[in-house]
């Protein structure tokens, strides 16, 4: 029992999730309510969003596991378990159960701020990720900006939900601020999300040529490729050195400055200075891991730039 238990925790990549959860519960709990603020969930509410955030979410790795059969066979043989030791079947059935739970738990916070048209947020978030996994992850960028996006938009949410149905005429410059601080830190999820995918492209190259794939490796090289994530990557850099200075250091938040350049810009340098040299399956897989690692240290940022705000207020 224990052992099926873990097979299907790792087939909706549970480690993702928990991040997508921290990250939401972060922005209400760490940030959100830290504000002089009048948020439209309560806490329980909350969790609900967040659970139609990671039901939806795991419903998407599971669909994308289905239809990548044939490449993981090639890339990670033994890892794959759609087909192996999850029947397709029972795998669609999964996909089903997630898809339904999270779409309803959706409606039903939408229909709790009287705003029952948000509810197709998540069902277009279904459908997109369906539509990944079926056919847009073989198009040339289009599946990486996609996947980028929703990495964006489960940022975004937050603010969407909690800030957005209480905007009065009155408070409204005084919401604006922290829905761009969320809209900020949504940029940066999806800046960090598609040099990832991107970076996983680059490590499943073989199975993906295989299957016939176009994704961004097989149609330019890795050689443009590279260059290309490191464009991407230098101009992210530089935005967060004018954010950090802009935000953190002029208004003396030394501490969360100190943590963003040392947490945050360091290992982002050393991810494109790995880049150059990287050449085989294990050598991308350690660049994305260290993509992953930069967005849970800029999860812990909104908690340590919130408490150096109050201690230095």
């Amino acid at each position: 029992m224990t052992k099926n238990i873990i097979i299907y925790l790792k087939l909706i990549r549970y480690q993702n999730l928990i991040l997508l959860a921290v990250m939401q519960l972060v922005l209400h709990f760490g940030f959100l309510k830290y504000q002089h603020l009048e948020l439209a969930l309560f806490d329980t509410q909350f969790l609900v969003l967040v659970f139609a955030t990671v039901a939806i979410a795991a419903a998407g790795y599971v669909i994308n596991d289905i239809f990548d059969q044939d490449t993981d066979l090639i890339n990670k043989p033994t890892k794959v378990i759609v087909g192996t030791i999850i029947t397709e079947k029972n795998a669609y059935n999964l996909y089903f159960v997630l898809n339904v739970s999270g779409v309803f738990a959706g409606f039903y916070v939408s229909n709790i701020i009287n705003k029952p048209n948000f509810a197709a947020v998540f069902i277009v978030i279904a459908a997109s990720l369906y539509f990944y996994a079926t056919s847009l992850k073989q198009t040339l960028l289009a599946g990486n900006v996609l996947v980028a996006m929703l990495s964006f938009l489960s940022v975004v949410i937050v603010g969407v939900f909690d800030l957005y149905p209480t905007i009065t005429e009155n408070n409204r410059g005084f919401v604006a601020i922290y829905f761009k601080i969320i809209l900020d830190y949504a940029i940066f999820a999806f800046l960090i999300n598609f040099l990832r995918e991107i970076v996983k492209d680059m490590q499943d190259l073989k199975g993906d040529d295989a299957a016939g794939m176009r994704t961004l490796p097989i149609v330019v090289g890795l050689f443009w490729t590279k260059i290309i994530v490191l464009v991407i990557g230098v101009f992210t850099v530089l935005v967060l050195f004018r954010y950090v200075n802009l935000y953190y250091f002029q208004n003396q938040l030394y501490f969360a400055t100190a943590f963003a350049m040392i947490c945050i810009v360091a290992p982002l340098l050393l991810f494109l200075a790995k880049l150059w040299s990287s050449k085989t399956y294990l050598d991308f897989k350690i660049l994305s891991k260290i993509l992953k690692i930069i967005i849970l240290l800029s999860i812990i940022s909104i908690i340590v730039v919130t408490q150096n705000i109050i201690f230095h207020g």
